[in-house]
């Protein structure tokens, strides 16, 4: 069985749910019921909404309440039609995109599932089946809402992770801002941790923008680094042999008495990074490197 749901085909998800196609028949029997009284489920529904703090923000407005009801019946028309199909399967990603995009939590969603769950088995039906008939289609009915709530949760999670994802890329750029200086000097303040993710994300945007603008000189001020260790070191050491086959010089300033120690404790051959203790020392450096004077 694959495990990415996304690639798991309409019979594939069936038969994970132990679905058959003789189940959807119940589905549908219990629809017959139900159906004729979608109206009063939805009037039961946004009673209920009312109590839950974050539909009520939600649904901001007598039209995003009336748009959402609309929907609402909709899916649950086509649920108990149970015309299953790839077209069915999407109708339920959709619903997760919309959750995702729109901020309403999985909990939120999962409570809803559950009052609905409730309402339209319970609270609507008529005992009108046998008791036995009940039973089964009943259990038919809990699979496929548990088929959907896969597929909503899943979409769900994979766009929020997605949209995680890319806020995470766009801190990192933001957290590397190498300018240029002066012509042929590039400079990167560094704040915060440095940890392997982000001393990767400073190379690749150090070496590019080396490339861009031919910088010979690249001054990373590390003054605001809150912790400097073994695996710091090493990641300064790299970024300053990176540059260097690319023909520009590095220079760490911002070396506190502090962070100086801790170096030489840990053993590192700091022969092997150009540092300053101050901003102001690392720029009249770059300045003689590229042959120009500060007055």
């Amino acid at each position: 069985m694959q495990s990415d749901i996304r690639e798991m085909s309409s019979a594939a998800l069936l038969k994970m749910h132990e679905l058959t196609e003789q189940d959807l028949v119940h589905v549908r029997i219990l629809g017959d019921i139900i159906l004729p009284k979608i109206e009063q489920y939805a009037e039961l529904f946004y009673a209920w909404v009312v109590d839950v703090p974050e539909y009520q923000i939600v649904f901001s407005t007598p039209e995003i309440m009336a748009h959402a009801r609309a929907e609402q019946i909709n899916y649950w028309r086509k649920f108990f039609l149970a015309q299953y199909g790839d077209e069915y399967i999407e109708a339920r990603r959709h619903i997760g995109r919309t959750h995702a995009r729109i901020g309403l939590s999985l909990p939120s969603y999962m409570a809803a599932m559950n009052y609905s769950h409730a309402v339209l088995t319970r609270t609507l039906y008529n005992n009108e089946l046998p008791s036995a008939d009940y039973i089964v289609a009943l259990e038919c009915v809990t699979k496929l809402m548990h088929l959907d709530i896969t597929i909503v949760s899943d979409t769900y999670t994979r766009m929020v992770n997605e949209q995680i994802a890319q806020q995470s890329k766009a801190l990192l750029q933001m957290s590397t801002p190498v300018t240029q200086i002066w012509e042929d000097i590039l400079m990167l303040p560094m704040v915060g941790i440095i940890d392997s993710r982000r001393a990767q994300d400073v190379m690749t945007t150090v070496l590019s923008r080396i490339f861009e603008t031919r910088a010979k000189v690249f001054i990373m001020d590390i003054s605001g680094v809150a912790v400097v260790d073994s695996a710091v070191a090493n990641h300064l050491i790299k970024i300053t042999k990176s540059t260097g086959l690319m023909g520009c010089t590095s220079l760490v300033s911002g070396i506190s008495p502090a962070i100086a120690q801790t170096m030489v404790n840990l053993g590192f051959d700091v022969s092997e990074i150009s540092t300053s203790a101050t901003l102001r020392d690392a720029l009249e450096q770059a300045f003689k490197l590229i042959g120009r004077s500060v007055s």
